[in-house]
């Protein structure tokens, strides 16, 4: 039976006229189902969770239909919906936390932390069966982490600036205590007791707050993806979802083989190989896992596709996760797309590129080059004309 899968997608809100974050998650959401659409810890975020799916294909049709919804939810307010990492405009001051006791008491506990939580992320959940095999799957397939987040990277600026970094985002979220690599255990009790050591050391209040790069599901029988940004183009979305569900499948099947290799422990690689994956995405290098040397980033996720072809064939996704992987890697990463967007005009000529993406419709039409306009002397954005300078998004 081929496992199923799920994904929980987090987007930012945004002002369709100066690009910047808006605190408005509550009112998107008094007309959309609870189940499938709530909250995050600020305000100008939304998370939606897909329903449980073994074909990619309605795993897709899933994604595309909620962020369809979602769009028409914001545009009814004059906003707009970005599945990205980061965007390019935002400011924290001009955002606010979601009300309740856990996201106060993550406010005031964690201060910049947690008020510059203005990041997105794509979350996919795959089914396995308990959660002893969950952990040990999670130790065999933490190498390969990385270039999932290569493939995922959407977040090149950070409050107006360019970063330099394909996934700023990255960085901003290894400031929590508890993000990275989970680090190798025997069993879910082992597991569990490294959990129930950091809530009794007060640095976290519940399992909730164990943000690793993967994480056996408290609540559900799953093995969580956590490393990758949120992607604006849907496609990779299940992209990431049938390698990860691959690697997870493909990991299983080694472990019940009475031959099954011991992990030698050694992770302390793996934060760096997500620091490379995060600074050049798909466009420079990655740590290729079985050397843990440099190789060019096309390499590696090609090695990646050989690795799990296997588990990909016997799902039926091998044609289409390599098709995929393909496409991904000839148009390079969002990221790469966002920064050309910026340096043929500006920021906002990039938020906008964003939101047509996410809503899965062709790249806005180019302006003519014009002065930067991003910012006003006074930190302001400067507004968008609402002739001709709006046309790639509000003539859709």
């Amino acid at each position: 039976m081929t496992v199923r899968i799920g994904v929980e997608e987090e987007f930012h809100i945004v002002e369709v006229e100066t690009g910047l974050l808006a605190p408005r998650a509550d009112t998107m959401l008094e007309t959309l189902p609870a189940d499938t659409f709530t909250t995050e810890l600020q305000q100008a975020t939304v998370e939606t969770n897909s329903g449980v799916h073994e074909s990619l294909a309605d795993l897709y049709d899933d994604v595309v239909g909620a962020r369809r919804r979602l769009d028409a939810a914001a545009s009814a307010h004059g906003l707009a919906v970005v599945a990205a990492g980061t965007v390019p405009l935002a400011r924290p001051q001009d955002t606010r936390p979601t009300a309740g006791r856990r996201y106060r008491h993550m406010v005031d506990e964690y201060r910049m932390v947690a008020d510059e939580q203005l990041i997105c992320g794509t979350h996919v959940h795959v089914d396995v069966p308990d959660r002893d095999l969950a952990v040990r799957v999670m130790c065999e397939v933490s190498p390969w982490l990385h270039v999932l987040l290569a493939l995922s990277a959407s977040s090149p600026f950070w409050l107006g600036a360019d970063t330099g970094y394909a996934s700023w985002r990255t960085m901003v979220w290894q400031r929590w205590p508890t993000a990275g690599p989970p680090g190798c255990y025997a069993d879910a009790a082992e597991y569990d007791a490294a959990v129930r050591c950091l809530i009794d050391s007060g640095v976290i209040s519940d399992a909730g707050m164990i943000y690793h790069d993967i994480r056996p599901s408290a609540h559900q029988q799953t093995l969580e993806l956590r490393i990758c940004d949120a992607c604006p183009r849907p496609e990779t979305v299940v992209l990431v979802a049938g390698l990860y569900r691959a690697l997870v499948t493909e990991a299983r099947r080694r472990l019940e083989a009475a031959d099954a290799p011991r992990c030698d422990g050694r992770h302390e690689w793996l934060r760096a190989a997500s620091w490379r994956a995060a600074r050049s995405g798909l466009e420079g290098a990655l740590i290729d896992p079985g050397t843990r040397h440099e190789a060019p980033a096309a390499q590696v996720v090609r090695r990646l596709l050989e690795r799990v072809r296997p588990a990909l064939e016997a799902a039926g996704d091998w044609t289409t996760v390599r098709d995929l992987a393909e496409r991904a890697l000839a148009a390079g990463s969002a990221a790469h797309r966002m920064r050309r967007a910026a340096e043929a005009e500006d920021l906002l000529a990039c938020t906008d590129l964003a939101i047509a993406e996410t809503r899965g419709e062709a790249p806005p039409r180019r302006r003519p080059a014009a002065p930067a306009r991003n910012l006003t002397t006074s930190g302001r954005p400067v507004a968008r004309s609402s002739g001709a300078g709006r046309a790639g998004i509000a003539g859709r």
